[in-house]
């Protein structure tokens, strides 16, 4: 059905044109669903962005063919290629929010794009956008459809994304990424209702993403890409259980397993061997470990646990009648648990289960109903109650899932970073502040002159290991870390991974880790809590809790996480 032959893109600088993909060869048949993964930047989406026909400029085509069918999409003009897309060929993106229009309601957003290609009246389009929100499983659709974007769900929302591209019944949608922002929950049923597309309607499916469980659990066949190339292609359970390639080796490498526990997550050598010849901050370390002693020489007990009890959190609801006061919407209900001094604690449960707000209120984002909260034995204040000079802003930091937008992107990477020094009155020479700048960059593996480079100027796993360093920069003892690596490659996530490993071994940090991903939370975890609708499920420790699931909760994210069939053979120690 796409036949995408010796394809190449550029994109022209000062400097003379860039090669971001080359010689690109790939084939979707009808009902079958082709996954295309690689690193961050290896030009998974660039792909997808030439076959669509929506190229950021000023990249271009420079060489290859494109067929759809009997159509060669290079040869079609602006008019003709403006028709094709969306009728023959439809895109789901990475981010359901920012795919949708605020401000029109799901119904006229379905029956704008319907209207578009098709020419029927505007009742006849309503009905279609009815059934469509039927078909990918949005209960009481015909009311459901009046709703506005920001009445969804995450999941629901993508389920809407999903229902715009079915809206001209495709030969072709392109999956830029669309179960990355998910908890496992929600992605299994996106998942399966990508796979029932697909078999009932037989539209071909170009799936790109860098989570390899996701690939294992729905693809027919896999492109591995690295660098603009195709360096392996075949049926899923070959490329994935037997890689030939040493690239596709690694990248399988770097998966974290789901059924034990590893000392260390593995990354490609040669990314290795970068993080360890940047990081040589000893001035960094040393300053780090300077709160660990005493004057006197005498060692103190650095390491600070966290302790919340009956915390309650309520927001209030939307009034529905001008006689009826609004009914709260509880976020939290009366949790309880306490994270022990130099250890992990993992943070797991859907979306909406309140992982977020749980951290919010700890850093004192949010104030709580009730319930109390101990940093260590003092007592923190919450949410407008804690003073911004209060002791705990500097003790409590938190690393942020997208590291981009809690980046100031108009000021330089120095700049961000000497803020906590100057703010916490750490340091106040301006000399020294700037050599720890510079070590602290090395220590967590990025060259110090990126002192003088601004946010955007940085990939996604560089970008966090620049947050993690401005969090560190404020000397915390207590590390909250939200989705950190949702976002990320799997070989970029080991390398942020071990990275917070070191960090927590070295200066004793306590870190409330907070993921969806559950391989990830078994690898960093020492104890765990399942969260579900503000109130917690289950708690213990983490291993106890994979290896023998008391709540049906926590039974059912287990079996929702998509893993690698043990059939396919893939043992990591053999290569």
């Amino acid at each position: 059905m796409l036949r995408v032959e010796n394809l190449t893109v550029r994109f022209p600088t000062r400097f003379g044109d860039t090669t971001a993909i080359e010689n690109i060869n790939l084939q979707v048949q009808a009902g079958e669903i082709h996954g295309l993964v690689g690193e961050s930047g290896a030009g998974k989406s660039t792909v997808g962005a030439a076959v669509i026909g929506l190229l950021q400029t000023p990249g271009y085509i420079a060489d290859g063919k494109i067929m759809l069918g009997d159509t060669d999409l290079r040869a079609l003009d602006v008019n003709q290629a403006h028709a094709l897309r969306g009728k023959r060929i439809s895109m789901i993106f990475q981010d359901p929010q920012t795919s949708l229009n605020p401000l029109m309601t799901v119904e006229d957003q379905l029956i704008e794009t319907i209207l578009a290609h098709e020419d029927i009246t505007a009742e006849e389009a309503r009905v279609r956008a009815i059934h469509l929100l039927e078909e990918i499983g949005i209960k009481n659709a015909a009311e459901r459809v009046k709703s506005w974007p920001h009445q969804f769900s995450g999941g629901m929302r993508q389920r809407v994304v999903i229902a715009l591209a079915l809206c001209t019944n495709p030969e072709l949608i392109i999956a830029d990424e669309p179960t990355t922002a998910l908890d496992v929950a929600v992605q299994s049923q996106v998942l399966e209702l990508i796979r029932s597309l697909a078999d009932k309607r037989k539209i071909g499916f170009i799936l790109i993403t860098h989570d390899i469980g996701v690939i294992a659990q729905i693809a027919d066949c896999v492109t591995v890409m690295r660098k603009g190339r195709v360096v392996e292609f075949g049926e899923t359970p070959q490329v994935l259980g037997r890689p030939k390639n040493a690239y596709t080796r690694a990248l399988m490498d770097a998966v974290p397993p789901m059924d034990h526990k590893i000392d260390r997550f593995r990354v490609p050598m040669e990314k290795e061997a970068e993080a360890k010849g940047a990081a040589t901050g000893d001035l960094a370390e040393q300053w780090l470990l300077e709160e660990k002693t005493l004057p006197e020489g005498k060692n103190k007990e650095f390491s600070i646990g966290l302790s919340i009890s009956e915390l309650d959190v309520r927001f209030a609801g939307t009034r529905k009648s001008i006689w009826r006061k609004p009914d709260d919407f509880i976020a939290l209900d009366k949790v309880s648990f306490n994270v022990k001094p130099g250890s992990i604690m993992g943070l797991v449960g859907e979306s909406g289960s309140g992982k977020s707000t749980v951290a919010k209120t700890i850093t004192g984002l949010i104030s709580p109903n009730g319930g109390t909260m101990k940093l260590g034995d003092e007592l923190l204040p919450g949410g407008r109650a804690r003073s911004r000079k209060h002791p705990s802003r500097r003790l409590i930091q938190m690393v942020f899932q997208d590291p981009y937008s809690s980046l100031n992107s108009r000021h330089k990477i120095g700049s961000i970073l000497m803020e906590p020094l100057w703010f916490y009155g750490l340091e106040k020479d301006p000399v020294k502040r700037q050599e720890l700048v510079a070590s602290m960059l090395a220590l967590v593996g990025m060259a110090p002159d990126a002192i003088n480079k601004y946010p955007h100027q940085f990939s996604g796993g560089q970008r966090q290991r620049i947050a993690v360093a401005r969090a560190l920069l404020a000397r915390p003892r207590f590390l909250i870390c939200d989705e950190p690596t949702s976002a990320l490659d799997v070989s970029i996530q080991a390398e942020i991974l071990n990275l917070l490993k070191d960090l927590q071994s070295k200066f004793g940090l306590t870190i409330l880790f907070i993921s969806h991903n559950l391989s990830v939370v078994r690898q960093m975890a020492n104890e765990m809590v399942v969260l579900r609708n503000g109130v917690i499920e289950e708690a213990g420790k983490t291993e106890d809790l994979f290896e023998s699931p008391q709540a049906e909760y926590t039974k059912k994210l287990l079996s929702l996480t998509p893993v690698m069939p043990k059939e396919w053979g893939f043992n990591p120690a053999r290569f």
